[in-house]
């Protein structure tokens, strides 16, 4: 019992204060949340309008292709997409709550029994598409 006492007594303080910090970052990262973030999946077909700096000009340019994974939560979600340009697969990591990330828009969902798609990576050619699952939060086109 001695041990049970002594055990619990030193790990009350470090949970306590660890439970602090979360309360504090969570309240400091809840003002740079974006307030509208729209539905998607993985397996989703999307199109990421992003903003791009060249010097002093300012561009949109559309990024669209197959969400293969999601990570992290509140400030640090991230989310990858793969679309296959020529012969080569590219991807590209981008964090949700960006500024730089102006739009994302679903356009058509894609039936997944995984949380990450990244059997996609060996597939080439008509195996990378994925059976389409109607849902609603996809733009029909």
């Amino acid at each position: 019992m001695l041990c049970e006492g002594r055990m619990s007594s030193a790990n009350d303080g470090k949970l306590g204060d660890i439970s602090v910090k979360t309360e504090i970052l969570d309240a400091v990262e809840s003002k740079s949340l974006k307030s509208k973030v729209p539905h998607f999946e993985i397996g989703d077909i999307v199109e990421v309008h992003c903003r791009i700096k060249e010097g002093d000009k300012e561009r949109t340019q559309v990024f669209s292709g197959t969400v293969i994974a999601r990570k992290g939560r509140g400030i640090n979600e991230n989310f990858t997409v793969r679309r296959m340009v020529g012969n080569e697969g590219v991807e590209r990591i981008f964090p949700l709550h960006s500024p730089n990330v102006l739009d994302i828009k679903p356009i058509r969902s894609g039936k997944t029994r995984r949380a990450k798609l990244y059997y996609l990576r060996d597939r080439t050619g008509k195996a990378v598409r994925l059976a389409q699952r109607h849902s609603d939060h996809t733009i029909s086109r």
